[in-house]
């Protein structure tokens, strides 16, 4: 299976459903088909990645090709987002209709086109592809932001276009070029490709690398992500879940790995330094979080606190913090992509959007808030949930440094999240309501159910992470060796 089909399968769905947009039922039908389709194919290529080999589809200079491959780190990225991208359409689609949305076609369309990026993301085989497709991910998102177009949609866009794009222009691609100049190549390469450079000059390119990688939101990178809330729950999905921050934590693993080597990784000293911005950024953003009385904003400062374990395991550059943090791609996504489809259902059912409004709201959206609850007690890692291995494996990671104060800082942020998570639908089942209120609020299936089935997958994951581990082990092998 030719690799460039996921990655310009749904850039060409983008065009179809702009031909469809005066026929909307058949547009969302295409948009649902043309997710299926997606994921096929990346089963297809998931179960046929012994070929491995490099797929060319330019050579733009010679030495400088974009180009496709398939690992295991690639394949935990693109089959999370492939299995979303269909679920995350059918709620879109139901979400914008319910508020009678004038520009359904074109959220679409870029949605597809965001797709078709991070599937160009996670299946690159050298830095020139990855950069290209991760700029066309931040142009493509940007206009999502802003959709609503009102007066802090449009400022939130601008905070959200000028972080990454500094970040991208001013790090990101000095780092890329240092590399392509004093490396053996962009390719990459297990073991890495900065073999014979400098001390001074390997510390300057990781501290290029996390902080030009604005994606990851670590701090004080990170004031995009809080903003970008203002965009549809759809939207949200696709910035915290889906796409867009995955692609920036997917990223820094994969130039730990495959660029740095996690030999030449453990001998950085400015990655102590790097490990504790890191650290702090976990705990500083859990801290924001239990202020927030904004249920997306909540969860906003909770995806900040989550990607920087994701960052945190590729900087301890050891094999259990990296299964760590390739299982926390796909374990917080199932997560947190809940939460927020939680989130965006309160706001259509209800018209709520503050946490200090939902006493007793459990009882006339019994799904939504169930759902809430498995998400959340995956955010925090505890069983029976997903998220409980990939931290469990983060805490083996510090172990194997003899970092206890990091173990300390894992186990603190965790008892944040249960409070400032779980504590959502305790009060929407425990407390009493308000007066008047009763009856069933849930009233559009196509909404309900993708949140179920999302809720459903996080508590599946705690016993099918063993299948997630296998996919992972070519992976720790490379670094073994």
């Amino acid at each position: 299976m030719s690799l460039f089909v996921p990655v310009f399968l749904p850039m060409l769905g983008a065009l179809a459903l702009v031909a469809l947009r005066r026929h909307r039922p058949l547009r969302d039908a295409a948009l649902v088909a043309v997710g299926v389709l997606n994921l096929l194919v990346l089963t297809i290529i998931l179960l046929d990645r012994g070929g491995g080999e490099v797929q060319v589809l330019a050579e733009i200079i010679p030495g400088l090709s974009l180009a496709f491959h398939v690992e295991p780190l690639g394949l935990v990225f693109a089959m999370t987002s492939g299995v979303l991208w269909p679920l995350t359409s059918i709620y879109a689609i139901s979400y914008l209709r319910a508020g009678n949305d004038p520009h359904q076609t074109r959220f679409h369309a870029l949605f597809c086109v965001a797709i078709g990026s991070a599937m160009g993301i996670a299946l690159a085989e050298n830095l020139f592809t990855l950069f290209l497709f991760y700029e066309t991910l931040t142009f493509s998102t940007w206009p999502l932001v802003t959709h609503s177009r009102t007066r802090e949609a449009v400022l939130a866009g601008r905070i959200y276009l000028g972080v990454l794009l500094l970040t991208s222009l001013m790090f990101l691609l000095f780092a890329i070029v240092l590399v392509g100049n004093f490396g053996e190549s962009l390719s990459f390469t297990p073991g890495g490709v900065l073999g014979d450079v400098s001390p001074g000059l390997s510390a300057l390119l990781l501290v290029l690398f996390t902080f030009g990688i604005g994606k990851t939101a670590i701090m004080p990178f990170h004031r995009w992500l809080p903003n970008a809330m203002v965009a549809p729950a759809p939207v949200s999905a696709l910035l915290h879940a889906v796409a867009v921050v995955k692609a920036g934590v997917f990223t820094i693993l994969k130039v730990c790995v495959y660029i740095f080597g996690f030999d030449l990784m453990n001998d950085i000293g400015l990655r102590d330094a790097l490990i504790w911005i890191a650290a702090l950024t976990i705990l500083l953003a859990s801290a924001i979080a239990m202020r927030q009385d904004d249920i997306k904003a909540r969860l906003a400062y909770s995806t900040v606190s989550q990607l920087s374990y994701i960052v945190l395991g590729a900087l301890m550059a050891n094999s259990y913090a990296l299964v760590g943090s390739a299982m926390h791609i796909t374990m917080h996504a199932f997560g947190k992509i809940t939460l927020f489809f939680c989130a965006g259902a309160i706001m259509v059912f209800s018209g709520r959007k503050y946490v200090s409004e939902m006493d007793g709201l459990g009882r006339s959206m019994p799904w939504t808030f169930g759902a809430f609850l498995v998400a959340s007690l995956s955010i925090a890692g505890l069983p029976p949930s997903g998220g409980l291995w990939s931290k469990w494996y983060l805490a083996l990671g510090a172990l194997e440094l003899d970092q206890v104060a990091l173990l300390a800082v894992l186990m603190i942020s965790s008892l944040l999240n249960v409070y400032y998570l779980v504590s959502i639908p305790v009060r929407a089942f425990f407390l009493p309501a308000r007066a008047g209120e009763a009856g069933p609020l849930e009233n559009r299936p196509a909404m309900v159910i993708p949140l179920v089935v999302t809720a459903a997958v996080s508590f599946l994951l705690f016993f099918a992470a063993g299948e997630l581990q296998h996919l992972l082990a070519g992976l720790t092998r490379e670094v073994a060796s």
